[in-house]
C-alpha cells in the first residue's frame, strides 16, 4: 500500500516537474525576442555590431534614448500615436456601446441580418479596404490630417466593440432595466447611469483592443500622412536612418520599439483582470 502511495506520488512530482519545464521553455520563447531587443536598446553600438555576438551589454548606456529625441521629434511621434488612439478609441465605445444596447435588448426588424452584418465586418480584413479609403481621402481631401486615420480606425473596430459588448449587456438581468423604468428613468440616462458603470470590463476590454490596435497600426498610417509632424510612432520607427546612408541604426530601433511597445505592456499589467473578466463575459451563461 505505501509502495503504491510512493509511485503515485513520484508520477504526479514528475508530471509537475515536466509541466514547470514546458511552461519555462514557452515562456523564455515567447520573452526571448523582447529581451533581446530591451538589452539591445542599453548597448553600445560596438558591442551591436560585435563578432561574435554580444547579447549581455558590459556597459549600459542610454545614448540611444538620447538620440531618438534629439536627432528627431520622437515625443511629437508619441504624441500623434497616443491622440489618434485615444480619440478612435473613445469614438468607438461612444457609438459602440449604445448600438450594443439596441442589438442586445431591444426588438429591431431585421435584427438577426444587422448581427451578420456586423459579425463579417468584424471578420473582414481591413487590409482590403485599403485602396478604396485611399481614394476617399484622396477625394474629401483629409490626407495629413489626424482625421485620415481616426475615422477608418473606428469604422474598423467598431464592429469588435458592438460585439463584446452586445454581449456583455445580455449577460446583465433585465430586472434591472425594469426597476429602473418604474423609477422614471429614461432609455439613455438609464444607460449611461446604471447600465455602462455594470460593463467596465468589458469597455476596458474593448477600449484596450482598439488603442492597440490604432497606435500598431501601419499601412494607413504610412499612405495617409506624408508630414514629418504628424507621422505616427509605427511610421518613425521604419523610417528611422543612421549618421550615413548605408548605416542600420540597430540600438536606436531597438529604443523605439521599448518606447512603442511600453504603454500597451502597462495597460494590458494594470488591467488585466477586467480584461479576462471581458473577454470571457459572454463564454457562459445561467
Amino acid at each position: 500500500m505505501i509502495k503504491k502511495f510512493n509511485d503515485n506520488q513520484n508520477k504526479f512530482n514528475l508530471q509537475q516537474i515536466i509541466l514547470w519545464i514546458g511552461i519555462a521553455l514557452l515562456i523564455i520563447f515567447v520573452l526571448f525576442p523582447i529581451l533581446l531587443q530591451l538589452l539591445t536598446s542599453f548597448k553600445t553600438n560596438e558591442e551591436i555590431f560585435a563578432v561574435p555576438n554580444v547579447y549581455i551589454p558590459s556597459k549600459i548606456t542610454f545614448q540611444h534614448y538620447q538620440d531618438l529625441f534629439i536627432r528627431r521629434p520622437f515625443g511629437r511621434y508619441i504624441f500623434n500615436s497616443a491622440f489618434v488612439s485615444i480619440v478612435s478609441t473613445l469614438l468607438c465605445l461612444g457609438l459602440g456601446s449604445p448600438a450594443a444596447y439596441v442589438l442586445a435588448r431591444m426588438r429591431l426588424p431585421g435584427k438577426q441580418i444587422i448581427l451578420g452584418i456586423v459579425l463579417i465586418v468584424s471578420l473582414f480584413p481591413y487590409i482590403l479596404l485599403f485602396l478604396g479609403l485611399l481614394e476617399m481621402v484622396k477625394a474629401v481631401g483629409l490626407g495629413n490630417n489626424y482625421l485620415a486615420l481616426i475615422i477608418p480606425y473606428t469604422a474598423i473596430n467598431l464592429p469588435l466593440t458592438i460585439l463584446v459588448m452586445r454581449s456583455f449587456f445580455e449577460q446583465l438581468p433585465k430586472d434591472l432595466e425594469d426597476a429602473a423604468k418604474i423609477d422614471g428613468y429614461k432609455t439613455i440616462p438609464m444607460l449611461w447611469e446604471i447600465m455602462l458603470p455594470l460593463t467596465i470590463p468589458a469597455l476596458i476590454t474593448t477600449g484596450i483592443l482598439t488603442f492597440i490596435f490604432a497606435w500598431n497600426e501601419y499601412i494607413f498610417a504610412l499612405t495617409f500622412i506624408t508630414r514629418e509632424s504628424l507621422k505616427t510612432l509605427p511610421v518613425a520607427i521604419a523610417q528611422l536612418s543612421g549618421s550615413i546612408i548605408f548605416e542600420i541604426p540597430y540600438g536606436a530601433i531597438a529604443a523605439a520599439t521599448v518606447l512603442g511597445t511600453l504603454p500597451l505592456i502597462i495597460l494590458v499589467l494594470v488591467f488585466q483582470r477586467r480584461i479576462v473578466r471581458g473577454l470571457t463575459a459572454g463564454a457562459v451563461k445561467g
